[in-house]
């Protein structure tokens, strides 16, 4: 039956009857009261589109070769599912000592106490000898260019066969680096689910942050770890759930049912025929809860109160700083970070004394700066438990040769032969057909 607005139609058994907006005032009944007396009567509305969270009965006449529909489920409610939030902070106990202290850390770096006893005073480092860098020979050169070539899948070999050495200069270059391993701490408010565990806070005063022992790894071994600090533990109610375990699910909102995903919530399938993997309801139980519009509590696991404590967080860190002596080679300082040279001199001991005596002064210079900047940029918030400073040889050799009447350069460079040749006269395009 078709319909003009502003009319509606009445259906009752056996006629139709059409009634203006004014006569529609007159009607009192709502749709749950439509079933009266002896007879059922439909109201049927022309609507501009669907309400499709309204899955209440269905309206209309229906298709005898389905039979009567399932009833209709509801739609998930209205309802704004927050997730899991930060614990409150009136949910932290005051412990003397802590007081800065803030949940999931962000507080920086714990200064270490002043030492009880005077520092120990660095030892006089010996001076070190004048060293001369080896040289290498023709055919070493030669070998490690061809190596370098084979490893580049589009560059010739012929230069390295036919290649003429003009020239073999040695450089000589150092490289000081400065190590300090530090020991920092910081703390923050944790909490873990609350299944039993000893229940301390209040008992005595908690010790300090740096009262508390840790096993300190080898030196200049990178290292974590985290301490309960004793006397901190304390059991609360799950601020996430409120205390009950489980929260609403978010997939649902908690209703326990979502829309078809085959129908998308109409209960048909092309045009009126019934959707068979819903029923006809066009909702489906939610797989993320199982139907129940709820699940375990992320934070607490269903335990309902959780165990709130102080962590302690130890790490133990290798702060590295180097130089590299200029040379007049013409090789890019960066070339020598993956390469290894003869160590020269080296010093570890609590504390060191800059290089005294270095033939090359930009090296006992530098030593001066740095041990100084590391004692004022670690000492505030770390305990300084050990340094060490090394001074390598790097050899680097530049060699001239002619290829085709032309000159070119190659670098061999630190223990491990490298090579840099950035003018390599032969090199191809290689296309992969």
């Amino acid at each position: 039956m078709k319909l003009r607005s502003p009319e509606r139609a009445f259906a009752f058994p056996g006629k139709t009857l059409r009634s203006s907006s004014k006569d529609l005032r007159n009607v009192k009944k709502t749709h749950k009261e439509a079933v009266t007396g002896t007879f059922t009567y439909h109201c049927v509305f022309k609507m501009e589109k669907p309400i499709l969270s309204d899955y209440g009965t269905n309206y209309g006449t229906v298709n005898p070769v389905y039979g009567v529909p399932a009833p209709a489920m509801a739609a998930a409610p209205a309802a704004i599912i927050h997730g899991p939030s930060a614990p409150p902070a009136n949910m932290f106990d005051a412990v003397p000592g802590y007081e800065g202290t803030l949940a999931g850390g962000g507080g920086g770096y714990l200064p270490p106490p002043m030492p009880s006893a005077p520092m120990p005073a660095p030892e006089q480092a010996p001076s070190s000898p004048n060293w001369n860098i080896p040289r290498i020979s023709e055919d070493r050169a030669r070998e490690a260019f061809a190596t370098y070539v084979s490893s580049k899948c589009c560059y010739s070999s012929a230069p390295v066969r036919e290649g003429v050495i003009t020239n073999m200069e040695p450089f000589n270059t150092y490289r000081y680096r400065l190590e300090t391993f530090t020991e920092s701490r910081s703390t923050e408010w944790s909490q873990e689910p609350y299944t039993g565990q000893p229940v301390d806070a209040g008992v005595q005063p908690a010790p300090g942050p740096w009262q508390i022992a840790a096993q300190t790894p080898a030196f200049f071994k990178d290292h974590k770890q985290t301490i309960k600090v004793p006397y901190t533990s304390s059991v609360k109610n799950c601020h996430d759930c409120l205390g009950m375990g489980r929260n609403p699910c978010t997939t649902c909102a908690g209703a326990g049912n979502k829309p078809c995903w085959v129908c998308n919530g109409s209960g048909h399938r092309l045009s009126d025929e019934r959707c068979t993997h819903c029923n006809g309801r066009g909702r489906e139980n939610c797989s993320s809860c199982s139907g129940n519009g709820s699940c375990q509590c992320n934070t607490c696991h269903g335990k309902r109160q959780l165990l709130v404590f102080i962590k302690l967080n130890v790490k133990w860190s290798t702060e590295k700083d180097e130089f590299v002596a200029q040379d007049s080679s013409g090789l890019r300082v960066e070339k020598l970070g993956k390469v290894t040279g003869k160590e020269l001199f080296k010093d570890a001991q609590f504390m060191v004394y800059p290089v005294r005596g270095f033939p090359d002064v930009s090296v006992a210079q530098a030593s001066e700066r740095l041990v100084g900047d590391h004692q004022v940029k670690y000492a505030q918030t770390s305990r300084i438990l050990q340094q060490r400073q090394t001074i390598e040889l790097i050899p680097i050799t530049k060699v001239n040769y002619m290829w085709k009447g032309m000159s070119y350069v190659y670098y061999v460079y630190g223990n491990e032969f490298k090579v840099n040749a950035e003018d390599y006269p032969a090199t191809c395009c290689c296309s992969v057909m």
